[in-house]
C-alpha cells in the first residue's frame, strides 16, 4: 500500500480506538458521529485486509495484526503531533508544571526526598504527585500521558516503553540492633531459617518475585507476618525479633531512624534492576525529557 492510498485522519480513529475500545467515546472524544466512527473503520479494515477490531463484551477488542501496528502507528501520530505544536524549549525555572511518577512505597522512601530539594532549587513552580505502580492500569495510564514517569523494578513494562538503568542493587537481611543475628556480616542458612520473617508481597512489581527465588532455592523460612508494602518494615523489625529481606538501599535508609542492622543473606537472589521508564509517545516531548534527565543525572550509579 503507498501512503498517498490512505487518509491519516482513519489512523487517528485507530489509535483513538486502541485506547478507548468502544466506537461511542471514540465518537465523543474526536466529535464525530458513532456511523461516521463505524464507516472510518469500515475503510480503514478494507483497505488493510483485516477485520482490525472485534467486538466482545469488553469492547473492540484489536487483532494481533492491529497490535502489531499500534506501536508503530503511535509513535508515527505522537511525532506528527510534537512536530505540529513544536516547544523549542522547556523552561523549568518558570514553568507551573505538575507531573506524575509511578512509583512504589519503597520508591518514595530512596526517591523523594533528594528528588523534591533538586525541584525546590531548580523548578520552584513545579509540583509533584506519585501513584503507585501496582496499579493493573499503569501501562495504559502511561501511554495516555496520565502518568509522565515511571521508577522502579517494573518487569511487565515492555513493548512501547523507553527504559533507562539508574542502578541495580541486592537483597540483605534487616533487623534490630541487639537482635541475636547481630553479630556477623553474612548470615548462615541455618540462621536464617531460623527467624521468624517478616514478608512484603509488593504485587505488581519484581519484589513479588523475591519469595518464589527463595523457595527456588530450597530455603524455608518461617514466616510469621505478611504486609503489602514496605512502609511499615522498619517500625515493625525495631520493636519485635523479626528479620526480613529486602532491597540493599532501602535497608541502609532504615538503619539509623529505627536503629536497625543488616547482613548478607546465605543464598543467592536476583538483582534488582531499578530503571526509568517512559513512554515512547512522549520520548521527545520537552518537558518529560527534562524531568527523566534530572532523575538519571542525580540517581543513576
Amino acid at each position: 500500500m503507498e501512503l498517498k492510498d490512505l487518509d491519516l485522519n482513519l489512523l487517528v480513529i485507530f489509535q483513538q480506538l486502541l485506547q478507548e475500545r468502544r466506537v461511542s467515546s471514540v465518537a465523543v472524544n474526536l466529535g464525530l458521529t458513532q456511523p461516521t466512527v463505524s464507516n472510518a473503520l469500515n475503510r480503514l479494515r478494507q483497505q488493510l485486509g483485516d477485520d482490525l477490531f472485534l467486538r466482545t463484551s469488553k469492547g473492540m477488542e484489536p487483532t494481533a495484526y492491529a497490535m502489531q501496528l499500534a506501536e508503530p502507528i503511535s509513535y508515527a501520530l505522537s511525532a506528527l503531533q510534537e512536530t505540529l505544536n513544536q516547544r523549542t524549549r522547556f523552561e523549568p525555572g518558570t514553568s507551573q508544571r505538575k507531573f506524575m511518577v509511578g512509583m512504589s512505597d519503597i520508591g518514595e522512601i530512596y526517591f523523594l526526598p533528594k528528588l523534591m530539594e533538586l525541584l525546590a532549587e531548580v523548578a520552584p513552580g513545579i509540583s509533584l504527585s506519585t501513584i503507585r505502580t501496582t496499579g493493573a492500569n499503569l501501562a495504559d495510564d502511561m501511554e495516555a500521558g496520565r502518568i509522565d514517569l515511571a521508577i522502579g523494578w517494573l518487569p511487565h513494562l515492555k513493548s512501547g516503553f523507553f527504559q533507562r538503568r539508574l542502578f541495580v542493587q541486592d537483597h540483605v537481611c534487616m533487623f534490630r540492633r541487639g537482635h541475636s543475628l547481630d553479630k556477623a556480616s553474612r548470615l548462615t542458612k541455618k540462621e536464617f531459617e531460623a527467624a521468624e520473617h517478616v514478608v512484603v508481597s509488593a504485587a505488581g512489581t519484581g519484589h513479588a518475585t523475591v519469595d518464589s527465588s527463595i523457595e527456588k532455592l530450597g530455603v524455608k523460612r518461617k514466616v510469621v507476618l505478611t504486609v503489602p508494602h514496605f512502609v511499615a518494615v522498619g517500625h515493625i523489625l525495631a520493636a519485635t525479633d523479626m528479620v526480613a529481606t529486602v532491597p540493599e538501599r532501602f535497608a541502609r535508609h532504615c538503619v539509623e531512624p529505627f536503629g536497625l542492622k543488616y547482613a548478607a543473606l546465605p543464598l543467592k537472589l536476583p538483582e534488582i534492576g531499578i530503571n526509568l521508564f517512559w513512554h515512547s509517545r512522549f520520548h521527545k516531548e520537552p518537558g518529560n525529557q527534562w524531568l527523566r534527565s534530572l532523575v538519571f543525572d542525580h540517581f543513576s550509579d
